[in-house]
């Protein structure tokens, strides 16, 4: 089997589960836009942005450096494993200790004065760093069914792990008040204890899931042996603690608009646009599935090549292809953007039409994705040669970015200020990890390709979205040109990789 054929194979797996999940996933967006207000859904986004900032730093960087530890000592596999998982394990012990006894002071800081949601909130913040620390303990366990060539189990266990999420809101939100309506079998219980459109269900809904997921993964985590190897750690260490840091930068990069909008907007609008934002930036899940589904598949496969003496060739080739696909799914989001606004409901008209307001913003999310992809295909440089502080730099730079510009647009212009702010980190950051890993860890990358496919691809969106209106017919006319004049200039190297596998 060729190269390409095994990366893609392992890819098209994670893939199709990733996008299984996430469309699951997806289907509640509608149902809480419906139920939910933009202003509870406000909540909502600032909780899981609040905690995609503290599962960054309970990961510790372990991740990457399994993956990277397994390739530099293969006769120490299970050594690795075992620091892996104690590491985050201990880690996460302590936050949880920690989150569980400041709770209520946490909870305060969220309220900004307004105290009178207290109570609900620091159940809330409770219910989050349980379920940190649960998704936390399972990072490891996850990372060996991957190096382990284990695609199938990985993803059932995340439909799984989603299932369960969807069906427990659905079974919250709709079934129980039904029950209650309808004068069902329970419905009294129900009612003793039932709080309707209470958006904490949704976090119990949550970390019931993650609960669900770990025991499912009790056989990675029955492998585990509490023997810690100091000297391996120290060597491990000195590696992942730029990527904590990066990690964490990027996690800021991601979700600290998010925050900020709710501390830098006016307290009588601030929670609608954050909910509005949040809202909208569910648009782009198509493309982010895409770049999950290929990160899961990439990272293992890019450290396992390393040793080939073919493998900068191959990365070049890989990034090339990886560029033309999301530029088609950028192309092809906007052009149906009509369609897909739909998933989005509200009570009323006039609630649907408070979350439509925010679609411009989702053309600017799109091409920062896009550059967050391209980067994060492009990192694999400094992870590769051992040189993860560059990834560290990178990655506050973009922050320090972040936090600047947002302080300068959202008072102005609100989320639509944010959405610029992301593309712009994205794009800086893309162009600096380019120029430093062809200075210290060159790859032939086919650059004058890639940049020409990217710029057509941001002007047929430029087209699509603001000349035509979003027009579905001419959209998707702008993409078949796109995509045949891939073809075309691209059937060569398709016919040569087809001929080698």
């Amino acid at each position: 089997m060729s190269v390409f054929k095994k990366f893609a194979g392992q890819t098209a797996v994670y893939g199709l589960s990733t996008i299984v999940a996430r469309l699951l996933n997806f289907i509640l967006t509608p149902i809480f836009t419906t139920v939910f207000n933009p202003a509870v859904y406000g909540i909502f986004t600032k909780m899981y942005s609040s905690v995609s900032l503290v599962n960054a730093v309970l990961a510790f960087g372990m991740e990457t450096t399994y993956f990277r530890y397994l390739n530099k000592y293969e006769d120490r596999k299970h050594e690795v494993y075992n620091n892996s998982f104690l590491t985050i394990l201990g880690v996460a012990t302590i936050f949880l200790i920690a989150g569980l006894l400041s709770a209520t002071t946490i909870a305060k800081t969220m309220l900004n004065g307004d105290y009178s949601q207290l109570q609900d909130q620091t159940r809330y913040v409770k219910y989050f760093i349980w379920l940190s620390f649960v998704d936390a303990v399972a990072v490891i366990p996850f990372a060996r069914l991957r190096a382990d060539g284990k695609p199938f189990k990985y993803a059932i266990i995340k439909i799984i792990n989603i299932a369960t999420f969807v069906g427990l809101n659905l079974i919250f939100l709709f079934l129980i008040p039904m029950i209650i309506k309808q004068h069902l079998a329970g419905a009294d219980w129900f009612a003793s204890w039932y709080r309707f459109q209470w958006i904490g269900y949704v976090f119990i809904a949550n970390l019931t899931a993650s609960v669900v997921t770990l025991l499912l993964l009790l056989p990675q985590l029955l492998q585990v042996r509490f023997k810690f190897d100091t000297a391996l750690f120290a060597k491990m260490f000195s590696y992942s603690w730029p990527i904590l840091v990066a990690n964490l930068s990027f996690m800021l990069n991601e979700n600290l608009d998010k925050l900020m909008l709710g501390s830098y907007l006016p307290d009588a609008i601030a929670d609608r646009e954050v909910g509005i934002y949040g809202a909208v930036c569910k648009l782009a899940i198509f493309l982010s599935i895409f770049i999950q589904a290929f990160r899961l598949g990439a990272e293992p496969f890019f450290f396992s090549h390393a040793k080939q003496t073919n493998a900068r060739e191959t990365y070049a080739t890989i990034l090339q292809y990886f560029v033309i696909a999301l530029c088609v799914i950028f192309i092809g989001l906007i052009a149906n953007i009509e369609i897909l606004k739909h998933f989005i409901h509200g009570k009323n008209h006039a609630m649907q039409l408070e979350y439509w307001s925010g679609l411009p913003a989702v053309p600017f999310l799109l091409f920062g994705y896009m550059c967050l992809g391209i980067y994060m295909n492009l990192s694999i440089w400094y992870r590769l040669s051992d040189q993860t502080r560059f990834g560290l730099y990178i990655s506050v730079i973009g922050a320090v970015i972040t936090i600047v510009l947002n302080l300068v647009l959202i008072p102005r212009f609100s989320y639509m200020g944010s959405a610029f702010v992301s593309m712009i980190v994205y794009l800086v950051m893309m162009t600096i990890s380019y120029l430093l890993g062809q200075k210290y860890y060159p790859i032939p990358y086919k650059l004058n390709r890639i940049i020409a496919y990217i710029l057509s691809s941001t002007m047929l969106v430029s087209l699509s979205f603001w000349v035509f209106h979003s027009n579905i017919y001419i959209g998707n006319g702008l993409l078949l040109i796109f995509i045949a004049a891939v073809v075309y200039f691209e059937k060569n190297n398709i016919k040569n990789m087809l001929a080698k596998s």
